[in-house]
């Protein structure tokens, strides 16, 4: 199996200001994501496998932050300014590292892979289980992660239309449980095929022909804010003292530390 695994952060962030470059729990933020990759390859790599880690930023921050690290080796890759601005589209970014990877390193993948920076706390296990999913789905055209959402359309969530509040969809339902089962994508771990990065419509690219690996729901949260960033800073120091599987991640990162 050829597997591309891609990080990707840009320099400006409106919600937290140079969020990609920050630390979390006084470790660089994008190591967590560097050591899940590390970890998954020395626990689950076999014989014949290959795997490419790029960094696709215009952070010079976090282009040193990678440089730092001490795990897998990661070959850094400079964000064309066209790509930089925030309404570009992510997939667009995860396309252009698959082209210039293939470039450099001759050879075309089975599945890129991205774990995003902002999204720290998840397991090896979490990895492999979105992998091994998409390794076993080639008719879709990627595999995300999800949650169980905690609030429903159909139930127990609203808009506002012409001046009053309504159900964000109508319904007749009057518990949860009967509604239809809905989920939220967390932004931590995306297994998408080559072939559709290449062919389908970035900005659509995720309303049809996916699949999804459903993660736990404490603490797993994407860095948008402030209160995100503090916030989850407290739920990762519990889960990293209570949760063999978080603490294994977060355990590799002390080592580079030393």
């Amino acid at each position: 199996m050829k597997v591309l695994f891609t990080l990707c952060g840009r320099a400006g962030s409106k919600g937290v200001k140079g969020k990609n470059a920050r630390d979390f729990l006084d470790v660089p933020l994008a190591w967590y994501s560097l050591a899940g990759i590390t970890l998954y390859i020395e626990k689950y790599g076999k014989e014949g496998d290959l795997f490419d880690v790029v960094v696709n930023t215009d952070s010079e921050d976090l282009m040193r932050i990678v440089d730092a690290s001490k795990g897998v080796n990661v070959t850094k890759l400079w964000r064309d300014v066209n790509l930089g601005g925030d309404k570009v589209s992510k997939v667009a970014v995860i396309y252009d590292c698959l082209n210039r990877a293939v470039e450099q390193f001759g050879h075309d993948y089975d599945m890129v892979v991205d774990l995003d920076i902002t999204s720290p706390l998840r397991s090896v296990q979490d990895v492999k289980n979105v992998i091994d999913r998409k390794a076993s789905r080639q008719d879709v055209d990627a595999v995300f992660t999800v949650t169980h959402a905690r609030r429903n359309p159909y139930f127990n969530m609203v808009k506002e239309e012409n001046g009053y509040f309504c159900k964000a969809i109508p319904s007749t339902f009057t518990t949860r449980q009967e509604a239809p089962v809905f989920y939220d994508m967390n932004a931590s771990i995306y297994a998408y095929s080559p072939e559709a990065l290449r062919h389908k419509q970035h900005e659509v690219f995720f309303n049809d022909r996916c699949d999804a690996v459903i993660m736990d729901d404490s603490g797993i949260l994407d860095i948008d804010s402030e209160e995100d960033y503090y916030l989850m800073q407290v739920i990762a120091n519990y889960l990293f003292e209570n949760v063999d599987k978080y603490k294994e991640i977060y355990t590799e990162i002390l080592k580079w530390k030393e």
